[in-house]
């Protein structure tokens, strides 16, 4: 499980410098983009959930003129920074709200675009269903996310130093589809892909880290501070003892699906008086 309250302080706190590590977000944010082009999408309004500095917000707007392009992150600094680029956006907005709870109507968007977005959720189920929720019938809901083979280096590296867990356990595609399904949206489309980043050093690795907040911030992590001496252990069970260098392999997980419309209660129906035959006598 990760520590909401943690994650929502160090995107506060990274804003500034996020732009200077967000490689994996620009490689998925093109990549689902190159996805979504064969896609008839006549978007009046857009939403682009996790939005950061608002990267994706621009293109997205670059592409649908006509769209009204709104930049939701739960971090207020994030939006802050992406304000300071709104000279190329005409109307701009932004939102400061938690993903599990939009404050849209039902039924009014017509794209929900998030890059990196799931990998930062617990329940990805509670996203689908605000999603499928707020979006109208026929629209399309993107997303990319990693999947359980990323970060597998650090985490087999730190598993020969102790027993804490280090690395975010992350959803299957199988299990995602089945979410997206079970929440109301449909037709889920989902494919996997593969990134290697390889590192001259560990220094610029744990920047990159921090810079795009995907330090450690599960709830079940010690609370102890780490010791040098495990830490340059890790960093040796990690690091090449040929090359001298670190690479990562991350599994990136592209997904679009297509909303239903707002989902009925069940407990209410409703039936057309043009089909209920006449009774005869």
């Amino acid at each position: 499980m990760l520590n909401n309250k943690h994650i929502r302080r160090r995107f506060e706190r990274i804003a500034s410098q996020f732009d200077s590590a967000d490689f994996v977000h620009a490689t998925t944010r093109e990549g689902l983009l190159r996805r979504l082009e064969p896609i008839l999408i006549e978007a009046k309004t857009i939403i682009d959930l996790g939005s950061a500095t608002g990267s994706a917000s621009r293109i997205l707007k670059k592409r649908f003129r006509k769209a009204d392009v709104i930049s939701v992150d739960i971090s207020h600094n994030m939006l802050c920074e992406a304000r300071k680029k709104k000279v190329w956006l005409s109307r701009a907005t932004y939102t400061q709200a938690d993903a599990v709870s939009l404050p849209f109507r039902n039924a009014c968007v017509d794209l929900v675009f998030a890059n990196m977005l799931l990998p930062w959720l617990n329940d990805p189920a509670l996203v689908f269903m605000e999603i499928a929720r707020v979006l109208r019938k026929g629209g399309v809901f993107a997303f990319t996310t990693l999947g359980p083979d990323s970060f597998r280096e650090i985490a087999q590296a730190w598993s020969q130093i102790d027993g804490q867990v280090h690395v975010n356990r992350f959803a299957d595609m199988h299990n995602l589809g089945d979410d997206l399904v079970n929440s109301g949206l449909r037709d889920p489309v989902v494919d996997v892909d593969r990134l290697s980043i390889n590192y001259k050093n560990s220094e610029k690795l744990f920047t990159d880290l921090t810079n795009n907040g995907a330090r450690n911030t599960l709830i079940a992590r010690s609370q102890a501070l780490t010791g040098k001496g495990s830490f340059k252990a890790m960093l040796a069970a990690l690091t090449d003892p040929n090359k001298g260098d670190i690479t990562l392999n991350l599994e990136l997980i592209y997904g679009h699906c297509w909303g239903s419309g707002p989902k009925m209660d069940p407990a209410n129906y409703r039936i057309d008086a043009t089909h209920i035959p006449l009774r005869r006598t």
